[in-house]
Parts: C-alpha cells; sequence; structure tokens
C-alpha cells in the first residue's frame, strides 16, 4: 500500500504529482517564477510545499545509484557482474579514474551544489508565505525551513566526506552577476557548520513518532537531525581527519592534530540519539528494509513500490523471474560472517566446516547473500560450475559464485517476484548504536556499553548467547581487539548500504585491503560432491594517499582560481 495519497497540483500549466506513486517530484523551477512559488497570498503554502519536495528529491537513492551498481561493489564486499572495464563501480575499485573522469554517479560537487541552492532558495523566500495551518504553536513554514536546512546540511555532509573542505555559502543564493570564485573553507569549518545546524533545528522539527506517518514518515524529524550530526562527528573523529590528515597540516583535508575528545564527543551525540528512547532494533533483520514506518528507520528516500531490486540484482536461470545478478559478493565478505555461535570461522573452536561452508552460520549471512543451495524461488540455488544460476557462457553471471540477497522480497517459497516496498535507508538505529560503541571505544576503551551494544545487534541477528551472553564475542578484549570486532560488526549488519565503501577510507585501511585481489568461489560438482576453489575474480588498486579524497573537478578548479585541488590530483 502506498504511504502517500494523491494530490495533483496545477503550476503554471505543469501538473506536478506530490503524491501517490512517488512522494519525491523535482519541482521545475525553471519553468515558473519565484514569485509565484512563494506567494503571499498562498495561505495554505501549496507551491512553496511542493518546492521543498524538489529539495527532498536531491536526496540519492542507494539501490543501483553508481551506473546500476551498488557502491559497496567498489569496496572490497563486492564487484559488479559486469565484465566491463569501465563500469563505474571497476573503474573507482581499481583507481583508473583522475580529475577528468572520475565516474558521473561519484562526481556529485555540481549535483549536490544544486541541491545546496535548492534548498537556499526555499530558505531565504518562504517567511512571505502566509501559511496558516501551525506546529506546536508556530507557523508551519517554520518547520519547513528548518527541513530545508537539514538537507541542505546533508548535502554539505556529502560533500565533505568526499572532498574534505568546501566553499560554505550560507544561505546565499548566487545570480549571474555574483562573483562566485570562492575557496574552500577548511575541513573543520564545515564540521563545525553542519553540527551547528543539526544542533539549530533539532528541536523545531518532527518527532518520532509522526502523527501522520503515511504522509510524513519521510520527513527530516528532530531525532534525523541527531543521527546526522553524530555521523558527521563520526567521520570528524576517524583516523582519515583526525590525526592521520592526508597532507599533514593541510586544513582542507582534515585537522592538523589529534584530539581523543572528537571521540568523546561522536560518542555523545550517538547517545544522545539512543537517549532519545524513540527508536529500537526491530525484531527481524530482513523486515528493516520491507516494513514501512518501522522503528528502527530514522531517516530515509522513498523508492518504488516495485521488483527492481530483484530484477536487477536476482540470481539468473529463472524462466518465470527476471533477475540478471548485477551484484557478485565477494568471497571476503561472505568469510566476514561469524558462525551462528558467534566466533569467526578462522577461530579452530567455531566448527567451521570447509567442506560445508554455509552451514551453521550467522543468520546475517543468508539475509545478505545467496550461495549454492540457499532456498529461492521454489528451488535450491545452483551457483556451481554449470549450475542453473551459474551456466558460464557470455550470459552476464556471478562471478564470485554469490548472488546479493539484501533488500529483497522474502521469495524463498515462491515462483516470482512481487511489488515490495524498495526505500532506500539513510539513517538507522543499528547505524547508530555501532556509531557508539566504536566512538565509545576509541575515547574511553572497550567499556561494558560497547559489550553491550555489539551484544544487542547480535543477539537481534540470531546469533546465539552461549553460556556466557557474550553472543560470541571475546571477553575482556582490549581497545585494539574491541576495534576489529566493531569494524567486522559494521561490515557484516550494513553490508550494502554504503557504508564499506566509506569506512575503509576513514579508517585509512583502503591502502591495504584494496591492494589485495577479490576473490570468489568456483564450485565443482562431480555426482553429489561439491569441490571449493577460492578463486581471483578482480584486481583492484588503491592509490595512497590520494585516493582517500576525490579530486576536486577539473573544471571546477580551472573556471575558480581559489580553488584548490586535493593533494595528488
Amino acid at each position: 500500500m502506498k504511504r502517500y495519497r494523491s494530490a495533483i497540483i496545477a503550476v503554471v500549466g505543469i501538473v506536478i504529482l506530490i503524491s501517490g506513486c512517488k512522494k519525491y517530484e523535482q519541482f521545475p523551477v525553471d519553468k515558473v517564477t519565484i514569485n509565484y512559488v512563494f506567494d503571499p497570498k498562498d495561505s495554505a503554502g501549496v507551491n512553496a510545499q511542493a518546492f521543498l519536495y524538489g529539495v527532498y528529491a536531491k536526496l540519492k537513492n542507494g539501490h543501483n545509484r553508481v551506473g546500476n551498481d551498488y557502491l559497496d561493489a567498489a569496496s572490497d564486499d563486492a564487484v559488479s557482474s559486469s565484465i566491463s572495464a569501465t563500469a563505474s563501480v571497476t573503474v573507482l575499485s581499481t583507481g583508473a579514474y583522475n580529475s577528468y573522469t572520475v565516474p558521473g554517479d561519484e562526481n556529485v560537487w555540481g549535483y549536490y551544489y544544486q541541491g545546496i541552492r535548492t534548498a537556499n532558495e526555499f530558505i531565504t523566500n518562504i517567511d512571505v508565505v502566509p501559511v496558516l495551518s501551525k506546529y506546536n504553536g508556530y507557523s508551519i513554514k517554520y518547520l519547513w525551513k528548518n527541513e530545508a536546512r537539514f538537507l541542505r546540511a546533508m548535502f554539505y555532509f556529502e560533500l565533505v566526506k568526499r572532498y574534505g573542505g568546501v566553499p560554505l555559502l550560507g544561505n546565499k543564493v548566487f545570480t549571474l552577476n555574483d562573483n562566485v570564485n570562492l575557496p574552500r573553507n577548511s575541513f573543520a569549518d564545515c564540521i563545525s557548520y553542519i553540527v551547528s545546524e543539526c544542533d539549530a533545528i533539532k528541536d523545531t522539527l518532527l518527532t518520532y513518532p509522526v502523527q501522520f506517518p503515511n504522509a510524513d514518515s519521510h520527513r527530516a524529524t528532530q531525532g534525523a537531525a541527531m543521527a546526522l550530526k553524530a555521523r558527521v562527528l563520526l567521520y570528524a573523529a576517524s583516523p582519515l581527519f583526525n590525526g592521520g590528515n592526508i597532507d599533514a597540516a593541510n586544513p582542507l583535508t582534515g585537522y592538523a592534530d589529534y584530539s581523543a575528545t572528537r571521540w568523546a564527543q561522536a560518542a555523545a551525540a550517538a547517545k544522545a540519539v539512543m537517549n532519545l528512547q524513540a527508536y529500537k532494533l526491530l525484531d527481524n533483520y530482513k523486515d528493516i528494509f520491507l516494513t514501512q514506518n518501522n522503528p528502527e528507520i530514522i531517516f530515509f528516500r522513498q523508492g518504488d513500490f516495485g521488483s527492481a531490486i530483484e530484477n536487477v540484482n536476482g540470481p539468473i536461470g529463472f524462466n518465470n523471474a527476471g533477475g540478471r545478478g548485477q551484484t557478485s559478493p565477494s568471497q571476503d565478505l561472505a568469510n566476514a560472517f561469524p558462525m551462528s555461535n558467534g566466533m569467526a570461522i578462522t577461530d579452530p573452536a567455531s566448527g567451521y566446516d570447509i567442506n560445508n561452508p554455509y552451514n551453521n552460520r550467522d543468520p546475517r549471512f543468508a539475509y545478505n547473500l545467496l550461495y549454492n543451495g540457499a532456498q529461492w524461488l521454489n528451488t535450491q540455488l545452483q551457483t556451481y560450475e554449470g549450475g542453473q544460476s551459474k551456466p558460464n557462457g557470455s550470459l552476464q553471471q556471478t562471478r564470485t559464485g554469490y548472488y546479493m540477497r539484501k533488500f529483497m522480497g522474502n521469495f524463498e517459497n515462491t515462483s516470482n517476484y512481487s511489488t515490495h516496498n524498495e526505500d532506500w535507508i539513510i539513517l538507522r538505529y543499528a547505524d547508530i548504536l555501532l556509531a557508539y560503541a566504536e566512538a565509545q571505544n576509541e575515547a574511553v576503551g572497550p567499556t561494558n556499553d560497547v559489550y553491550d551494544v555489539l551484544t544487542s545487534i547480535r543477539k537481534r541477528a540470531g546469533i546465539q548467547a552461549g553460556t556466557n551472553n557474550l553472543y560470541g564475542l571475546k571477553p575482556g578484549m582490549s581497545q585494539e581487539e574491541m576495534r576489529t570486532a566493531i569494524q567486522n560488526e559494521r561490515r557484516v549488519e550494513l553490508a550494502f548500504e554504503e557504508s564499506r565503501y566509506w569506512d575503509i577510507k576513514r579508517w585509512k585501511i583502503a591502502q591495504t585491503v584494496m591492494n589485495q585481489p577479490r576473490t570468489g568461489v568456483s564450485i565443482s560438482k562431480v555426482g553429489s560432491s561439491l569441490t571449493y576453489n577460492y578463486i581471483t575474480v578482480l584486481a583492484t588498486k588503491f592509490q595512497a594517499p590520494k585516493m582517500y579524497l576525490n579530486p576536486v573537478p577539473y573544471d571546477e578548479v580551472l573556471k575558480n582560481p581559489n580553488m584548490k585541488q586535493n593533494p595528488g590530483w
């Protein structure tokens, strides 16, 4: 059932579908004058609200967004099933780009500045609209304004995590006659600005749970602003920027020194979200991505109601159901999932059987990956060489022996795909818990509440408690051991959610993990016997230190003498 009911608004002869099939419709700002949108006689604020939906439309939907692949296929968690060397994620993972040729899906400088400009147009013009409806005693237009400020803060963060410091525009809407040759602000200034915006607006946004979830669950809330702040501070405290600046004292690329206080600030920001007691872990991991308006979702970008995820990423070989297997999860990711007792497969006490590698694994293994023998579409999946879903030949198929399972509907025992919710979750509660655990461990060490966070996530996943109720975690871990445990927990919990690609950069481990080849499994079947051979599927490459930050697009540097390029580009 759709979240939004149909409401059609005519704006200078152009019909804008505000709700119904899609909430986010790009407002045709080039077709109307600003005075028409922000009309001092429009007491309902109809046109202004439609314009705000256009600002929301600048949020990216992560499902297969990078040249039809997930961004995680540019990390060590997957590869594109396309054999083309020019696939965007392959260009990223092999370092085959420069400041001219960053794949368009990640060359987002102009895209997000367009979003910032649109947000600024709303922020600077909404005051003239005499909206009569109120929220908490004040005009709802102030709520709308702060939603636009939240979106602008998010757009800035998307830029900063890619480029470091970027020009901050304030509320300025530039015209053709303005001097736009602006310098980049420092990384520290950008972080301070985003955090201050989140602090300023959080108490004048909707609170979760929203009163009308079918209409408003997509909107920015107090929890979303606080969660964005926590994420921003986590990145700022991370090794890439906090003591690991790739250009020493360059203020554009990070802080000049290390400070444990930054970790403490990140932990406090995440803890503040936890203290709201508004969100919680959903009982069933799969349901997070299929059940709308559930209490684990803090902020999301609405997607379609369909089966596009299955049609693009589902395993091949089913005549009655489409699927072209676009995403091939790596053996590296498969190995990261522990056993059902919570122990790593490398632990001799884990019970891992090399001849039956998929038995007794962390239930999230089967929620994220489709593997040989997995139940799917009323059959047991065949990804052995020559099998139904790995027939070889020229047809696109898995390159690693695995297909992606995450985000798909419950089609284990059906004969074809049906429609379901395909929203893209941007902020969810498990991510906040893991952010708290990471920051708290770095600030003060592996305290009991750090353990509590990890055990709560593992408990929800379905891992066995064990006699000590630690769900497979080692008791008495050192700070370094806990760091490793948290990093792996993020990897398996947040797989394919555009986390791993950024995590390996902010932790400054990309130069290690991405300069090793990506691997998969080739399974041979003779009679009823299976033999597992681990193979290289792609030679990835990471050029440190320059690839830790994206190059500022060449055109921006060329036309603006005040625009400094990132180191190495």
